[in-house]
């Protein structure tokens, strides 16, 4: 969406050569138009009085020749905040001279359509049509970081851009906690694996004899073999899990992230300067028409060559501002539409490297999980040995076992003989 173009409006002729009514005076606005005024009643018209003075005139109407006359609207119920962004003051139009100017009266009614935030115009909500979404029903970023939001303080204000750009960077820090978690993860598992292998070589209960012993040895050993699952879980989750979240996007992304940041501000900064350089005409154009309305008055008062000389001179100044005007708008609405293109393009590349970060993040977290069922798949497959040698253990055996190795003697005592 761009601002809608400008329109000026081209200088009349006077085609009738019929002398004027007596009391009226015909007069051309800076913008070339002609108007009427009746020195007696002070009326002000835009046709030319007829033969009859007392037939009833149309009074000066508001004439569509502003260099504010862009139009923009808003989305009914949420902030203008993708607008078509072109600058929208109230209308400055170019009157004729006369202190009961009809059209005069009607410019203090006019309603105000905008408002502007930090140099930058937005419609006001209800004010015109509907304003479509660039992409309706995606949430995307390129709609809602138009405008500027107060710090968490209250203090100051932050750009919709600042807030994406953070956005970006709180990415950036989380990611790293996540890295950080996964190294602490790794250093229990590295902790454990050596508990679990020196535990294996403890001499506990070593002299443990029959089927029952030989459970129990296979029962330490399998603390040995899981250790080694565990260390290679460890590696693993280093290599496949850590590092990749380390490594993605590495000390770059924050200065790719300013030079984003510096060229949005930079459109701002210019954004700024054309907003002042079109206030400032705008007040002088302002002041050239109150000047050529009193060098007017004083013509109706006394008529003078100096006079009329001064009227031409203060005509061609007013005209020249209203020119001026015109262009420090069109310069305006051109680098608002450039910041406006920008901030599409760029909330939507922040976007997309969002939409990265959460895919990269989700699929080595799913690495870790995998990871993870295959440490418990082989832990499980060490354990049911020992599970089936405890099932087999047999106090009988073990008993008679014993006995043999541990025997004294078959000869059982005898009652004595008296």
């Amino acid at each position: 969406m761009k601002p809608a173009p400008e329109s000026s409006a081209a200088p009349t002729e006077e085609t009738d050569s019929r002398p004027l009514p007596p009391g009226w005076s015909s007069y051309i606005t800076p913008e070339g138009l002609r108007y009427y005024v009746n020195s007696s009643s002070k009326e002000t018209t835009w046709r030319r009085p007829s033969s009859s003075a007392e037939a009833p005139q149309r009074p000066l109407a508001r004439q569509n020749s502003s260099p504010y006359g862009c139009h923009s609207s808003t989305k009914k119920g949420q902030p203008a905040e993708v607008a078509n962004v072109s600058l929208r003051k109230p209308a400055m139009h170019k009157q004729p001279p006369g202190s009961v100017s009809p059209a005069k009266r009607q410019i203090k009614e006019v309603k105000e359509t905008k408002i502007t935030i930090n140099c930058v115009t937005f419609p006001l909500p209800g004010e015109g049509p509907e304003q479509q979404l660039l992409k309706p029903d995606e949430w995307s970023y390129c709609d809602y970081f138009w405008t500027d939001r107060k710090d968490p303080q209250g203090t100051t204000l932050v750009t919709g851009f600042e807030v994406l750009l953070q956005k970006q960077l709180k990415g950036k820090q989380l990611q790293k906690e996540m890295a950080e978690f996964i190294h602490e993860r790794i250093k229990i598992e590295e902790e454990y694996a050596k508990n679990l292998s020196k535990l294996s070589l403890s001499p506990l209960a070593a002299q443990e004899e029959g089927t029952l012993g030989e459970a129990w040895t296979h029962l330490k050993k399998s603390l040995h073999d899981e250790a080694e699952v565990h260390l290679k879980f460890s590696n693993k989750l280093h290599t496949e899990v850590e590092k990749p979240l380390l490594t993605f996007r590495g000390d770059n992304f924050k200065k790719d992230l300013k030079k984003y940041d510096h060229h949005i501000a930079d459109l701002r900064k210019q954004l700024a300067s054309r907003y002042a350089s079109v206030e400032k005409a705008r007040k002088a154009l302002a002041d050239r028409q109150k000047d050529l309305e009193v060098k007017t008055q004083q013509l109706e008062i006394k008529l003078s060559n100096k006079t009329e000389e001064d009227i031409k001179k203060a005509r061609r100044k007013s005209t020249q501002a209203g020119d001026d005007l015109m262009r420090c708008v069109d310069l305006y609405n051109q680098t608002q539409s450039k910041w406006f293109e920008e901030m599409v393009t760029t909330s939507m590349e922040l976007e997309k490297l969002e939409v990265e970060r959460i895919e990269w993040i989700q699929q080595h977290l799913r690495q870790y999980t995998t990871l993870r069922h295959e440490t418990d798949m082989f832990n499980q497959s060490m354990v049911e040995p020992v599970d089936q040698l405890l099932q087999n253990v047999d106090p009988a055996k073990d008993r008679e076992l014993w006995v043999k190795e541990n025997k004294t003697g078959d000869v059982r005592p005898v009652d004595m003989d008296i």
